[in-house]
């Protein structure tokens, strides 16, 4: 368990035991993304060290919020994933990440950024509610770095899933971009104009885009 105690009769005492610790929340972002080996989580984590992620680990599955499975690939390799219980605390992920959105920006000098990350981000201010039926591809760029994912809109809302093989119009766009993209402070016409975007395939359904997020009404 955490070396944290509150000792207090406190459902949120008891929470911040377990996901209070530095580190412990962002070990669960990495998690919520996908399982992963060791060493995924440590190149992720920069600035940890080996003997702190072991230990939170190892409290993290003391706690029942993550497990250890084999996975059978080319090389059989150990990999860390979230627990049923550990799943269940996405929501409260999403609302944090709604609540910290207002303290990203301007980035600091020595902030480190993975193009993973997106996912979470993009499904925190994903509208829950019908929206156009549409579905685009995303590939978010960082230098050297890129990750692509799928937004798709229906009756059930918007969904983000990694990947975007199979959409017929794909956008290409740095976060910062993407974000005033989605959140109506720049056109895409714009942004492809200032060579800030790329676009693959018809521009109609990624016009449509900043429907399927509720960003823009924020902003507003």
């Amino acid at each position: 368990m955490s070396g944290t105690t509150y000792r207090q009769f406190c459902a949120l005492a008891r929470a911040a035991e377990i996901v209070g610790e530095r580190w412990t929340l962002l070990i669960i972002r990495e998690l919520l993304i996908g399982p992963k080996r060791f060493s995924d989580l440590l190149n992720h984590l920069n600035g940890m060290s080996p003997t702190l992620l072991t230990s939170r680990l190892a409290a993290l599955i003391e706690s029942g919020v993550i497990r250890k499975i084999d996975w059978q690939g080319p090389v059989t390799a150990q990999l860390y994933e979230l627990t049923e219980s550990g799943r269940e605390i996405q929501p409260a992920i999403r609302e944090l990440i709604r609540w910290g959105g207002r303290y990203l920006f301007p980035p600091r000098a020595d902030d480190e950024f993975e193009p993973d990350w997106v996912l979470l981000g993009l499904d925190a201010i994903a509208r829950r509610t019908p929206v156009p039926a549409i579905k685009v591809g995303l590939v978010v760029t960082h230098g050297k770095k890129s990750a692509g994912f799928t937004v798709a809109g229906g009756d059930r809302g918007t969904t983000i899933t990694r990947g975007e093989a199979g959409c017929k119009a794909t956008l290409q766009a740095p976060f910062d971009a993407l974000l005033q993209i989605v959140g109506k402070r720049i056109s895409l016409d714009k942004a492809i104009a200032d060579k800030r975007a790329k676009l693959r395939g018809p521009a109609a359904p990624v016009r449509q885009l900043p429907l399927l997020f509720d960003l823009a009404d924020r902003l507003s």
